[in-house]
């Protein structure tokens, strides 16, 4: 085994340099503007040899995170980004006030799917009951900060697709059924790679890191309403809890 390979499912030791620091940087170890350390530094970290170390900053320099100045160092490159509050009610919208002019949810889609065994436990339904899956992209100031992911138990809301598209707004939506107040039952977040698809819809480059939230909202006596997979890009977003 070479140092520019790792032991841990052959994954190349520069791509997990790459992930280590775009994660010191995704939970606030190095903010915007911040100096990297050395590349001696980083290779004694990661017991890596310079060229290893060399190569995961020159990707991370290509995809925007970092920015190498000649004779000082690399830096973190100063890219705003937007803070999601989320609490017991979580509204996108609200929740981007005073950070954007515009906030925007394009519907890329809907069908009727049979629940999953997570999709079902998460709604208490039983696997395989029809849902409502709804596809979504949410824009501030036309810049990507979202790709969703949302199902509905479809006994309960039928046609939910058609309201959303007619109300413009997920609160609007479930008020038009008689629930006009939700509240966040539950939420876990993590952290990963973007797929294919998010990489293209949220327009990343490859290799970025998208927080995901997974989340139960409840009306007010705790029944499952909706559950939800959202993906945040990670250098445009943070989530704060």
């Amino acid at each position: 085994m070479t140092k520019s390979q790792s032991a841990a499912g052959g994954v190349a030791l520069w791509r997990q340099i790459a992930d280590a620091i775009r994660l010191d940087i995704v939970g606030g170890k190095l903010a915007n503007g911040d100096q990297l350390p050395t590349e001696a530094l980083l290779a004694e970290r990661f017991s890596a040899n310079r060229h290893t170390v060399r190569h995961a900053l020159a990707v991370l320099a290509e995809e925007g995170v970092v920015i190498a100045e000649q004779g000082r160092g690399t830096f973190v490159k100063s890219i705003r980004r937007l803070s999601y509050p989320i609490g017991k009610r979580t509204r996108f919208r609200e929740g981007l006030k005073g950070q954007a002019n515009t906030v925007v949810t394009n519907t890329l889609g809907d069908r009727i799917d049979n629940a999953s065994a997570q999709v079902a436990e998460a709604l208490g339904l039983k696997p395989g009951a029809k849902v409502v899956r709804l596809e979504a992209v949410s824009l501030a100031d036309g810049v990507p900060l979202s790709r969703s992911t949302t199902w509905l138990a479809y006994r309960q809301f039928p046609d939910f697709a058609a309201r959303l598209t007619e109300l413009n707004s997920i609160t609007r939506a479930f008020e038009s059924y008689g629930f006009p107040d939700y509240v966040r039952a539950m939420t876990r977040i993590s952290a990963r790679h973007a797929d294919v698809e998010e990489t293209r819809l949220l327009g990343l480059a490859p290799g970025a890191i998208v927080l995901v939230s997974e989340a139960v909202n409840a009306d007010p006596e705790g029944n499952p309403l909706s559950y939800a997979l959202s993906r945040f890009p990670a250098e445009r977003m943070e989530l704060v809890v």
